[in-house]
């Protein structure tokens, strides 16, 4: 024991070595308190306290694995099995289970998940003939979730107008009669759903008080990680269980509460000292994982929230680079400015992608980085959810769009064709494949001739039909005339499908949205590209080629060594060497929807602590200047949150060099005569730091484009008629990435280049439009 207690420093010792008594271990990013907790559970029992005894409560499944396998690795496996630890919904399952009959439930009661209970309250709104488009399910259980989670049963809902009058105003005057009729469903089939497994336990120790006396005996010592994540709900159960020996240990960060959004209170970690007498507190401050400049920059952060504890994080380990900051002219560019930067630190430093991290507010944002990398042939993983083609709403969009070239694809008709729900059901769709088997044609076509086909189905069904294909032979004509983006943009409505997703006002509908925005956006992004290249016009069909040659390159390989991106949620608890926090703007983060209250901006503030803190080495903070919203390039504001930052810490990329700025000229100077090339630079810079507030304006971006910085990288950077250009040359493109001149053709404007890029194959590039760089 005494060996693990010696790897510990002196702050980290001092709650190791407190027994007993209510004790608040305030630990900051990177201070290794999940060290001190297990060293503290094994301390514990080398001091005789009974495994049996000990209860440890976390919130991921994860972080009691390994919690456990430590202790396990200190006082052995047989007793580390003995302790009660586990997340909060487990361990209250497991209790629930041994004391169900006293709720009246069977022992081997079933959990629901959120698709059960979405579909049983659809089942309950069905049955009390009621509108589905204003009582929503998934709006109704999201309701539902947010009683139970602050304890508002049944009775207590029905005891209380004010509730009744807001569910009234909402145009929901019934939402208590479908509560009502959930819950007795619920225990009529022997079932609880999630949020239950913390009403219920909160019901049994409150109603049963020799419960409640057995479990508070049974766990004389609690320990509770991530403190300040606890709701309510969650807040009362720990109070009761510890009420008894007050033997009570929480372990948080006020910095790092970030799920507001899921019911967490900060208020339980802020007000523990009110909560119980005598609290011994403790404060890790030491901060083992990341450099002095980035702990020094995210103290500089934090500093400026109100609401918060008092403690100063501080790191031994050396200053490190500087965070260096990047703005580019559009999201596109802020992309393959991250997917560059990582190639070129893998080729410097032989690094591993695994090293690297592209944190993001929202998972729309992924897609430009997706792009963006597979450009560059860097693998990646996308965590907590699916690849941004992969999800619903956007493959939704893509089988629409995938009709309009081929009506013979089965697959993506039977996906769309009552998508908005247009009344053509399964029994209907089974008629149809059928008769496609039997005539040997496809489903489209025997749609075409339905009147000439006897399928037993009605007039009306019929009618749906013949409007559906008029609807995608509309689409073709449009599809003729018009590039990718006009006919995206007009599929997306024409079809319902973003009118129906804006029905869904759940944080989950709200996203499916901005992601149909980031598709149209990176169709926008790709039209334009298009532009360069010689027989493109932007087509549909090029963007469909475009996007399955991106998904046949984000198959799972079943390689590890991948870039890690991810939405900064879930990033909390990982650590990487080198961390690109991207989208830096205002009304992205901070989110619009979080600049109504200062505690909704300080959550944000703290959200942007936790990004910075999950860097070891390097941090990056990128904005755009513009970004696509709806296929609209609009104007963006950098975020506040960078000039939050001391400059002390920061390293604009942007310019070229010290001492001002290069433009790169639209034409070949030489033509002129003799040109003083050392005159091409501009005293002041334009827009290389982000605006202060109260400053002049920021530099339009109209006139960045004019006056864009050339990339301190690429020396060699080719101007639009650079005749020096030979067959052979190895050139890089901000799109396409690595290729070979293999021909030149034409002259002045007209010039071209035939490329064969190493990703993407062969294509005929306009020089007076082409972004090259000579590499080789």
């Amino acid at each position: 024991m005494q060996k693990y207690i010696s790897q510990l420093n002196e702050a980290q010792q001092a709650p190791v070595f407190q027994k007993d008594g209510p004790m608040i271990i305030i630990a900051g990013a990177g201070s290794g308190k999940t060290r001190v907790l297990t060293v503290r559970i094994s301390y514990l029992m080398s001091l005789g306290v009974d495994a049996f005894n000990i209860l440890a409560l976390t919130f991921t499944n994860k972080a009691a694995r390994e919690m456990k396998k430590r202790i396990a690795d200190i006082v052995g496996n047989n007793e580390a099995k003995n302790l009660w630890m586990g997340t909060f919904h487990s361990v209250f399952a497991r209790i629930l289970r041994s004391e169900a009959d006293k709720l009246g439930y069977p022992s081997n009661f079933t959990i629901y998940d959120s698709q059960d209970s979405v579909r049983l309250i659809s089942a309950i709104i069905k049955e009390q003939q009621l509108d589905k488009d204003i009582y929503k399910p998934k709006q109704v259980f999201s309701r539902i979730s947010s009683y139970k989670n602050s304890l508002i049963t049944v009775k207590a809902y029905f005891n209380n107008p004010e509730l009744q009058e807001a569910d009234a105003m909402s145009k929901k005057p019934r939402m208590g009669e479908i509560y009502q009729h959930y819950v007795e469903r619920c225990f009529k089939s022997g079932a609880m759903d999630f949020d239950d497994l913390l009403l219920k336990t909160n019901e049994l120790l409150n109603r049963f008080p020799d419960v409640l006396a057995k479990y508070q005996d049974r766990f004389r010592y609690i320990l509770v990680d991530e403190y300040q994540d606890t709701n309510h709900s969650q807040y009362l159960i720990v109070r009761a269980l510890s009420d008894r020996f007050q033997n009570i240990c929480v372990v948080g960060d006020d910095a790092q509460s970030i799920y507001a959004f899921r019911g967490a209170n900060i208020n339980n970690i802020l007000n523990f000292q009110k909560d119980y007498e005598n609290v011994k507190t403790y404060r890790l401050e030491q901060n083992y994982r990341s450099t002095k400049n980035i702990v020094e920059a995210a103290n500089s952060i934090i500093d400026k929230n109100k609401t918060k504890l008092d403690k100063i994080v501080w790191t031994a380990n050396d200053f490190g680079p500087k965070i260096k900051v990047h703005r580019s002219v559009t999201d596109g560019e802020e992309g393959r400015f991250v997917a560059s930067e990582i190639f070129d630190l893998k080729m410097r430093n032989q690094m591993l992608n695994g090293q690297f991290a592209i944190l993001y507010r929202t998972n729309a944002q992924s897609r430009a980085m997706e792009d963006a990398l597979r450009k560059r042939d860097i693998p990646y993983r996308i965590y907590g959810g699916l690849s941004f083609y992969q999800r619903k709403e956007i493959k939704d969009v893509l089988c629409y769009l995938r009709l309009v070239i081929n009506p013979k694809d089965e697959e993506a008709l039977v996906r769309v064709i009552n998508y908005p729900a247009r009344g053509i059901g399964d029994t209907t769709i089974e008629k149809l494949t059928i008769a496609a088997n039997h005539y040997k044609r496809s489903i489209f076509e025997v749609m075409e001739h339905i009147d000439k086909i006897d399928l037993k189905l009605n007039s009306g069904t019929k009618a749906k039909l013949q409007d559906f294909v008029t609807m995608i032979k509309s689409f073709q004509v449009i599809n003729e005339s018009q590039d990718a983006f006009y006919l995206a943009d007009h599929v997306s409505k024409k079809t319902g499908l973003v009118q129906e997703l804006k029905k869904d006002g759940t944080p989950e509908g709200i996203a499916r949205i901005e992601n149909i925005e980031e598709l149209l956006n990176g169709i926008k992004d790709f039209t334009e590209g298009q532009k360069e290249i010689d027989g493109a016009r932007g087509a549909l069909s090029e963007f469909l080629e475009d996007v399955a040659l991106a998904t046949d390159l984000d198959k799972d390989t079943g390689d590890d060594d991948r870039v890690a991106l991810m939405t900064i949620h879930l990033a909390k608890g990982l650590e990487f060497p080198y961390v690109f926090i991207v989208g830096l703007e205002e009304d992205l983060f901070p989110s619009a929807m979080s600049l109504n209250t200062r505690s909704e901006l300080e959550e944000e503030r703290r959200l942007f602590y936790v990004a910075l803190t999950r860097a070891e080495h390097q941090a990056y903070l990128t904005y755009a200047q513009s970004r696509y919203r709806w296929g609209k390039l609009t104007d963006a504001e950098p975020s506040r949150f960078i000039e939050e930052i001391k400059d002390d810490y920061l390293e604009y990329i942007n310019p070229s060099d010290a001492g001002g700025y290069r433009y790169k000229p639209s034409i070949d100077l030489d033509i002129f005569g003799d040109v003083d090339k050392s005159k091409l630079r501009l005293a002041k810079p334009l827009a290389g730091t982000p605006p202060k507030r109260n400053d002049n304006e920021p530099v339009s971006s109209a006139t960045i484009r004019k006056l864009k910085p050339v990339s301190s990288n690429a020396p060699n950077n080719t101007n639009l008629f650079d005749s020096k250009l030979t067959v052979g040359d190895v050139v890089m493109h901000e799109r396409f990435g690595k290729g070979q001149i293999i021909n030149l053709e034409g002259v002045g404007a007209d010039k071209k280049a035939e490329i064969k890029f190493d990703v993407g194959g062969i294509k005929k590039l306009l020089l007076r439009f082409a972004k090259l760089d000579v590499i080789g």
